[in-house]
């Protein structure tokens, strides 16, 4: 279910957010969809002539006005660009699928947290047997509306997780975490990459497997890091190794 935004991020404009799917422009017409209407009519309370802003990921955020709110349909006018459009950060985050409460939540911070990729994977001890991939997106979706996102995160398809490191890209180095990583300290060991294209890679509850562990350890473009003493939850360890990873790598450095 949709919230409205809680508008902590640039913008002071407390008027309702919606990502749309056409592109924007001064004074063109986009279209609303059935639940767009429903969230603006039966949730938000308003009638037509109010105005919302509109992001799609590639042309910023407009205000636009609403024109027609209709029970299946109705539009808006684009006035005026109110944000230019960003890039996100070069972070591609990699997991291991989980149950759906907590799948959903993963996806959400992951996107807040500023990853432009989001790759499931399927491991040896991953204990979903199939995800929702629709549902990625609109979690994606839902949290760059609630926290004024304006990237949004491309979701990919599942894969095991030999069809990735198989097809991966050496110059984009794959963090992956391991309570037994050679070294402690996980700002020690990131310190020392220096920047460029990162991933990071979460594993299922179960962890991974030995061999899993010994293929990821093999490759040249993969640093192992902890995530300190304590065991974590992978939606847990998922929003730690993120935070870690722009401190040190990304754009919060």
């Amino acid at each position: 279910m949709r919230r409205p935004s809680d508008n902590t991020g640039p913008s002071a404009d407390k008027s309702p957010r919606l990502y749309v799917e056409a592109d924007l422009r001064d004074g063109g017409h986009v279209a609303l969809t059935a639940a767009h209407c429903h969230y603006l009519k039966n949730v938000m309370r308003l009638k037509p002539g109010v105005h919302v802003r509109l992001f799609n990921g590639r042309d910023g955020e407009w205000r636009a006005n609403v024109s027609e709110l209709g029970r299946k349909a109705g539009s808006a006018i684009c006035v005026a660009r109110t944000r230019e459009q960003d890039v996100l950060p070069d972070v591609h985050y990699l997991f291991a699928p989980l149950k759906q409460a907590r799948l959903d939540y993963m996806a959400q911070k992951a996107a807040e947290m500023g990853a432009a990729v989001l790759q499931p994977v399927w491991t040896q001890h991953t204990a979903v047997s199939k995800i929702k991939h629709e549902r990625l997106v609109s979690n994606v979706i839902e949290a760059a509306e609630q926290c004024n996102l304006l990237g949004i995160p491309a979701v990919r398809e599942t894969k095991p997780l030999p069809s990735i490191l198989a097809d991966w890209d050496p110059d984009r180095r794959l963090i992956y975490c391991d309570e037994a990583a050679p070294i402690a300290s996980p700002l020690e060991a990131l310190t020392g990459l220096g920047k460029g294209p990162v991933a990071v890679l979460i594993g299922p509850e179960g962890g991974f497997s030995e061999g899993e562990r010994a293929t990821l350890r093999a490759q040249s473009f993969v640093t192992a890091i902890s995530l300190g003493p304590r065991v974590m939850r992978a939606d847990t360890a998922a929003v730690a190794a993120l935070a870690l990873l722009q401190a040190v790598l990304g754009d919060w450095s």
